[in-house]
């Protein structure tokens, strides 16, 4: 009989999902890594949550291990691309804890607002220091968001329960979602400039990481508020502890550190901070919510094949899985490069297959290049959930599959609709690897490293030489340099493959140089 083994604590409620299914469920809790790699191979499915980490070891020892199942959102404790290499699925529950994460995000804000646990402390110590905690009200006062994906929009609704006006920062907010959530789109600068209270509620990425910093807090209001409920390192602590000391802010709740378990932080024994340890989806409904789904999830993939919520594969047939392999891993590149060029709200995304792809089901694909695209800046999409979460964004997904002669045996084109601009990013098969064809009508040659530099740029000499020269001074190894340009021979695109990531003091030196139009380090 199959069997899945619960490494983390999980509502019994699940083990009742594995047994009604036929799967046989052990419970064992508490595992220290050398006995998890003991018994692991003896298991088809591991349930887990944060504890457990699954990693490299883990996954050699179970040579029976078929699928991982995270019972929440983050898989931090998962090697997914270890897992991957294993062919072991990875699936989460991206949406069952969203109301308990807002709902805490918000109760934090009012406890901000009114200093109830500083009030707490001090009445039970008998004090009765009834003016020392003045509070402020929210009726009336703007809430910033930074990030409205699914569980920032939920804050939202609550906010304006609370006749809170709710602004939002996040690129991939088209107009009429933000319109039908009754929210206001803004630029970052001017959501700090506005906001009596900041809320984060993005994914972390080299984009998001300390969104908010020295810098960005000296262009908040002051006496600004900030909850973070979403990743530990979107806020520099250093950086806040300074801006509560000056009164630049006036309050910090946090339920999530840069390092956890957070034992130790600078921000601790601050009398304007609030903290509470990642307590985010700490609730009987959310913990029995995700329980439930992550063991539907395990079931009815070990017992019927049925895929939902994978974060490494696609939904498709046993028979389309090895066919489709190649040309997954190419749709996924061209959206993740699109993607990560794209700094506005997306209107429309239309995927093009030509030549032998053609021929193929390109709706996996479709959802693989979809999921590419979003998966910069929104938490928790992968291949089965993207098209959903496109639709909620208002963004129009469409493919084309053409009979027309191609250049290339097999040709994929993703083209991207934004409020500013239309992108398009092309791809081909040299044997089973990867390669750009074409950016934005320019042809060019490239295959797709870990760290690639992309520069748009006036065509012009001398501009070869300027980039080269600016990546040696900073110690930046150029593996592969490929080039490109329009036949007006006004545009060009430089595409680097470089050793080393290139930091954002770099790339922000690199804009600097005559002729840039624009330059994106990008993570593949």
């Amino acid at each position: 009989m199959t069997k899945v083994l619960i490494a983390d604590k999980l509502s019994p409620q699940a083990i009742a999902v594995f047994k009604q299914r036929g799967v046989e469920v052990d419970v064992k809790t508490g595992l220290k890594p050398d006995e998890l790699i003991a018994i692991i191979g003896g298991y088809e499915g591991l349930a887990v949550r944060s504890s457990t980490k699954v990693t490299k070891d883990v996954l050699l020892a179970g040579k029976k291990l078929k699928v991982i199942g995270r019972a929440g959102i983050g898989v931090d404790n998962v090697d997914v691309p270890a897992a991957s290499a294993h062919g072991v699925v990875v699936m989460n529950t991206p949406f069952g804890n969203s109301v308990t994460t807002a709902e805490h995000a918000v109760t934090l804000m009012m406890a901000m607002a009114r200093q109830i646990p500083q009030a707490n402390a001090s009445t039970h110590a008998g004090k009765w220091e009834k003016n020392a905690f003045m509070g402020v009200e929210l009726a009336g006062k703007t809430l910033g968001l930074i990030g409205c994906g699914n569980i920032g929009s939920i804050v939202a609704d609550r906010a304006q329960g609370l006749k809170m006006k709710v602004i939002t920062y996040d690129p991939f907010l088209s107009t009429e979602r933000a319109d039908a959530l009754h929210v206001e789109k803004v630029e970052l600068d001017e959501l700090l400039k506005r906001a009596d209270v900041i809320s984060l509620h993005t994914p972390m990425s080299e984009t998001t990481r300390n969104i908010l910093n020295k810098d960005s807090l000296a262009k908040c209001k002051k006496g600004v508020r900030i909850v973070n409920c979403a990743r530990g390192g979107l806020v520099n602590e250093v950086d806040l502890k300074a801006a509560l000391e000056s009164g630049q802010v006036a309050g910090a709740a946090l339920d999530v550190f840069e390092e956890e378990p957070a034992t130790a932080n600078p921000l601790f024994g601050m009398s304007q901070v609030i903290c509470t340890p990642h307590l985010g989806a700490s609730t009987a409904e959310a913990q029995k919510n995700v329980a439930v789904q992550v063991a539907e999830q395990m079931a009815d993939y070990l017992t019927k094949g049925a895929v939902t919520n994978a974060l490494n594969i696609p939904s498709m047939s046993a028979e389309d899985a090895a066919r489709l392999k190649p040309y997954v891993q190419l749709a996924e590149l061209l959206g993740g490069f699109a993607g990560q060029l794209t700094e506005t709200g997306i209107k429309k995304v239309t995927i093009e297959y030509e030549g032998n792809v053609a021929k193929l089901n390109t709706k996996p694909l479709t959802a693989v290049a979809v999921k590419g695209l979003l998966a910069p800046l929104v938490e928790g999409v992968n291949m089965v959930n993207a098209p959903v979460i496109a639709k909620e964004r208002n963004i129009e997904v469409s493919s084309i599959s053409h009979n027309r002669a191609s250049d290339y045996q097999t040709l994929l084109r993703v083209t991207v609709v934004t409020e500013k601009r239309t992108r398009t990013v092309a791809g081909t098969l040299s044997g089973d690897k990867p390669r750009i064809v074409e950016v934005n009508g320019i042809k060019l040659e490239a295959g797709l490293g870990t760290y690639m530099l992309y520069v748009n740029n006036d065509d012009k000499p001398g501009f070869i030489g300027s980039l080269g020269t600016l990546l040696g001074k900073n110690k930046i190894n150029i593996a592969y340099f490929h080039l490109g340009r329009n036949e007006a021979q006004d545009e060009a695109i430089a595409l680097v493959e470089v050793d080393q990531p290139v930091s954002p003091e770099m790339l922000a030196e690199i804009c600097t140089l005559p002729s840039v139009r624009q330059a994106k380090a990008l993570l593949f």
